[in-house]
């Protein structure tokens, strides 16, 4: 199974969220062609309700903290509760960190 996709299944499973990205941004990176080691979330749950940021990116990084185990080296993180997320809120572009 792709890291992607374990990705999308953990947060799935833990978070059970009403929006959820998983972008491999790896190609953006200096890194063998192919790579999954550079990801972009964007999740909205109501896990997160009550929430401060970091409090809901210590959620996410405990969800994958096989796949950190396992080799994945960055996770972008956009975290949102449902309410948020229905706003429309705009997500940024990633840099391009090749030089």
């Amino acid at each position: 199974m792709s890291v992607k996709q374990q990705i999308i299944d953990t947060l799935t499973q833990v978070l059970a969220p009403v929006h959820l990205e998983v972008i491999n941004e790896s190609d953006n990176h200096h890194v063998p062609p192919n790579s999954e080691t550079h990801f972009k979330v964007i999740v909205a749950s109501a896990v997160f309700e009550g929430q401060r940021l970091i409090g809901r990116h210590r959620a996410v990084n405990e969800a994958l903290k096989a796949q950190f185990d396992a080799g994945l080296h960055a996770l972008s993180m956009h975290t949102f509760t449902p309410e948020e997320w229905d706003q429309e809120v705009q997500v940024p572009n990633s840099p391009k960190c090749k030089g």
